[in-house]
């Protein structure tokens, strides 16, 4: 278990939230973690999802789109645009919940990188949403549960990954 904590910040009243999480490994691998898709399986959603990266277009312009498999057979799929990727300190994208009974819930993300100083990294996350239901049916989900044990996981490749990129 880490000893970083993943905070998720809802404001009352408001078509957004934050998601704030620091990493013990450089800024250009956690960035490489969210861009190249053999990292990227291996750690986003929880650890009792099946991950499958239908498609991933890491460029500006380019579209991804994955599915989570749980034990018993449900699907969960998204799918999104990316709108700017600039290496390696920000991700502009738009975020897509397939599973809703209409469509047309879209979520504009922005993550971004800081360096901090021993070779760490904050990441911040800020998602707008086009209503304030709309934010808060994606926070009642169970989101930030799925979201924290995601980070976990990739506290786990980051710290396999660095250590052998030490080596």
């Amino acid at each position: 278990m880490s000893k970083n904590k993943t905070r998720v910040i809802v404001e009352p009243g408001k078509q957004e939230f934050f998601i704030i999480r620091e990493f013990d490994a450089p800024r250009e691998l956690v960035f490489k973690a969210f861009t190249d898709p053999k990292l990227y399986v291996q750690w986003l959603g929880p650890r009792r999802m099946k991950m499958e990266l239908e498609k991933f277009e890491p460029r500006a312009g380019g579209m991804w789109r994955y599915h989570h498999t749980d034990p018993e057979g449900n699907r969960y799929s998204f799918h999104g645009v990316n709108h700017e990727i600039l290496y390696p300190e920000r991700l502009i994208d738009t975020f897509e919940f397939e599973n809703m009974p209409e469509k047309g819930h879209v979520s504009l993300e922005t993550a971004r990188f800081e360096e901090l100083p021993g070779g760490r990294t904050k990441l911040t996350v800020q998602s707008i949403f086009q209503t304030i239901a709309d934010r808060d049916g994606m926070t009642a989900g169970g989101m930030e549960k799925g979201i924290s044990e995601g980070f976990e996981r990739l506290d786990e490749l980051l710290e396999k990954t660095h250590t052998t990129v030490k080596a």
